[in-house]
């Protein structure tokens, strides 16, 4: 890791350098400097919260969490081979150099920042209300035909997950895409402050994290922090088609580059041909030219999310049969629209995360599907005083988009359920919470349906992806 000295790391995250004291019989004034300088002067391999992640050469950072204290582990890593360790209290017996913050979170996180402009890397910041992932995924499948490529894992988007991903960057990266995602004001601001993007990318405003954020207009405002620590000559590509972002005026004196459906977007597609749950194929018009691509996850959105890294493919200098061949090499990430066939049914796995916008997008893919068309839906979290209306509303489009059947669990899915009968759906389930679904969906479902699974996170609905897969999980 470049410039990555223990001695660096403490300047980046203002912390206190100290190091293991040898008996007065056995050092000099001399000495001890020397010893001192030596250890300051190590480089770290890698930077990580999690002690099993740890090797030689490693720095660990130590987090107190709510269930493990991180600074329990300290003797464990520095057998492992740690050059040294970030935490919030000088352990009992020093066994290696540590770096003593008032923080270990806000350490982390400066680190990141400084490692960051260590690099010539081209960071892309990909946020937005709905598609980031899957948006995440296209823009470094394209990037990957031309540059090496490092892109945010997991759901490692947050004030955490973030630095996790900047110091995991390999040396030799050229490009990385950063996912960056958020639920009250200031957030944003600080995952620029580490990231510095220099293209920033916004899928869409939509209906999430208002009980936090009150408004669309608010999502907007505190998304459009991530243009705070961005490069002034970097590129600002939106979604076109997003009323909010469609009003977007220059931002460091430039005009964003619009993508979209309508042809008034900068990049743009047409001729929009579904394949059902295979994908679609569909033209892009961008500039003076127009190209065919497959893209290869199901539903029109996707063909959205394509057309953002159509948008930086382009800015990054890559040529249109670049961009069509990463496009046709994404592959869908667990929990986002990822289609699997399950025993006697086919599953759309989308449940890693929902609010109204992305849950009806989901229903439109369902309705591609074959079959009849079941749909499993939870709770959807953080919609503020609306919530009730919001989930009666997803409820009411599923009866009007082609969902034969309605299995729903949680207890703002009540509305869901109203919301559907209210709209003439005969097929609705409800039931408290998840566990009692899991009892009772195998004997809901028949030979020969298409089944979509989706809820916020919290729901925990993952489980019911692995019941419907047969496979083995934990509580």
């Amino acid at each position: 890791m470049k410039n990555m000295t223990l001695w660096n790391i403490a300047r980046a995250c203002h912390g206190r350098f100290i190091i293991p004291a040898k008996k007065p019989e056995q050092s000099c004034p001399r000495e001890g400097m020397r010893t001192i300088r030596a250890a300051s002067n190590l480089e770290a391999k890698g930077v990580v919260l999690d002690s099993r992640k740890v090797g030689p050469g490693f720095v660990f950072v130590a987090v107190k969490g709510e269930k493990v204290d991180g600074h329990s582990f300290i003797p464990e890593v520095f057998a492992k081979g740690a050059i040294g360790v970030i935490c919030e209290r000088e352990p009992e017996e020093l066994l290696g150099p540590c770096i003593v913050v008032k923080d270990s979170l806000l350490a982390l996180q400066d680190v990141a920042a400084f490692y960051r402009e260590q690099t010539a890397v081209t960071v892309v910041g990909v946020t937005g209300s709905v598609g980031k992932t899957s948006t995440k995924e296209f823009i470094a499948s394209v990037l990957a035909q031309k540059y090496k490529t490092h892109k945010t894992q997991g759901n490692y988007n947050n004030e955490v997950g973030v630095p996790l991903t900047l110091l995991s960057m390999p040396e030799g990266t050229q490009a990385a895409v950063v996912e960056m995602g958020i639920n009250h004001f200031g957030e944003m601001h600080r995952l620029s402050r580490m990231a510095k993007p220099d293209i920033c990318v916004m899928t869409n405003i939509g209906q999430c994290h208002l009980e936090y954020l009150g408004s669309r207009d608010g999502i907007l405002r505190a998304k459009s922090e991530i243009f705070d620590f961005m490069d002034p000559k970097g590129c600002v590509c939106v979604n076109g088609d997003d009323d909010k972002l469609a009003g977007l005026g220059q931002i460091h004196g430039k005009r964003p580059v619009r993508f979209g459906f309508s042809k008034e977007n900068d990049i743009y597609a047409d001729e929009v041909c579904s394949r059902g749950l295979l994908g679609s194929t569909a033209m892009i018009h961008a500039k003076d030219s127009a190209f065919l691509v497959t893209v290869p996850l199901p539903g029109s959105h996707m063909v959205g999310n394509a057309l953002a890294a159509v948008a930086v493919g382009l800015w990054m200098g890559l040529s249109t049969k670049q961009i069509a061949d990463g496009i046709g090499a994404v592959r869908a990430v667990g929990g986002r629209s990822r289609v699997v066939q399950a025993q006697d049914w086919v599953l759309i796995d989308d449940c890693y995360n929902a609010n109204p916008v992305s849950t009806k997008a989901a229903i439109d893919l369902l309705a591609t599907a074959e079959g009849r068309k079941v749909a499993v839906l939870g709770d959807m979290f953080e919609l503020g005083e609306k919530e009730g209306e919001l989930h009666a509303e997803v409820g009411a489009y599923a009866a009007q988009h082609g969902v034969d059947c309605l299995i729903c669990a949680g207890n703002l899915s009540g509305q869901m359920r109203l919301g559907a009968e209210s709209a003439g759906l005969l097929q609705v389930f409800h039931f408290e919470n998840r566990d009692a679904l899991l009892e009772n969906i195998r004997q809901l479902l028949r030979p020969g349906d298409s089944v979509l699974v989706k809820a916020s996170h919290g729901m925990g609905f993952e489980k019911i992806v692995q019941e419907l897969l047969g496979e083995k999980s934990g509580n």
